[in-house]
């Protein structure tokens, strides 16, 4: 009755395109969805479920319910509300941010299913000017964990702090460890303006990450979105909510050279 249920719920959002995939859920999939419907998560954060699709983008990054996370930038906390009952039990969550900015996650973290997941204070503020992120002396202050996610955040960084995000990303995965990034698409070699600030070319992100020693081991298409033209601020109307966007899922090798 428990899976009827969910699959029921699942149709109805139309998270799942296809009778195999319903059949199929995995237990990963279950906990998400289960965490997905709490009442910590408001209907603003509930809107977004069928656009940004929770339950297959994090079965294809690979997350486990055991693993040792951190997630960079963690913004409202709209992934938190559901990594965090996800990882609960069995794994841990480290958000990585300004301690500025977590301060805004007390009363979040307050709530039971929440709790347990961890404040990572680190030297990161906002370049008004340049209207980007701006990275102090970073690390992670952990080496082992299994798996960093830099959702939608990637393109707020210059390029000398995009080296600085993935050198410390790649200090704090333990070998095998998986660095995701998801962003909003821009055309492949499309010049670098104020239109586009908010979007990346997947080939120069692929190339700067590797350039850190990660080696790419996969990529999705499930957020493709035909009826985006790559040329517009992704907060215009006509394409709010409803941006293309990469998938990208790295590994740090098992074995490193010295």
């Amino acid at each position: 009755m428990k899976n009827k249920k969910i699959l029921i719920g699942l149709a109805s959002l139309g998270l799942f395109s296809s009778f195999a995939s319903l059949a199929n859920l995995t237990p990963l999939q279950e906990k998400v969805w289960a965490a997905m419907k709490m009442e910590h998560r408001t209907e603003v954060d509930t809107a977004r479920d069928r656009n940004r699709q929770p339950i297959q983008a994090l079965e294809f990054i690979g997350l486990k319910d055991d693993m040792k996370v951190i997630e960079f930038a963690p913004g409202n906390g709209w992934y938190t509300k559901i990594l965090a009952p996800v990882l609960k039990d069995n794994g841990e969550l480290h958000l990585a941010y300004s301690e500025k900015w977590l301060a805004d996650f007390d009363d979040l973290l307050k709530v039971d299913e929440i709790s347990k997941a961890k404040k990572l204070p680190i030297e990161l503020s906002w370049n008004r000017t340049e209207s980007r992120y701006q990275l102090g002396d970073l690390s992670f202050g952990i080496s082992d964990a299994d798996m960093v996610l830099n959702i939608r955040e990637y393109h707020n960084f210059n390029q000398e702090d995009k080296a600085k995000l993935n050198k410390a990303t790649f200090d704090s995965l333990k070998p095998g460890g998986t660095y995701v990034i998801i962003d909003h698409s821009r055309r492949h070699m499309a010049p670098e303006t104020h239109e586009l600030r908010r979007r990346e070319d997947a080939v120069k992100v692929i190339l700067e990450v590797q350039a850190a020693g990660f080696i790419l081991e996969k990529s999705s298409d499930m957020f493709y979105r035909p009826d985006d033209e790559l040329g517009y601020e992704v907060g215009r109307k006509s394409v709010t909510g409803n941006t293309d966007r990469f998938t990208l899922v790295f590994k740090k090798p098992i074995n490193i050279e010295s």
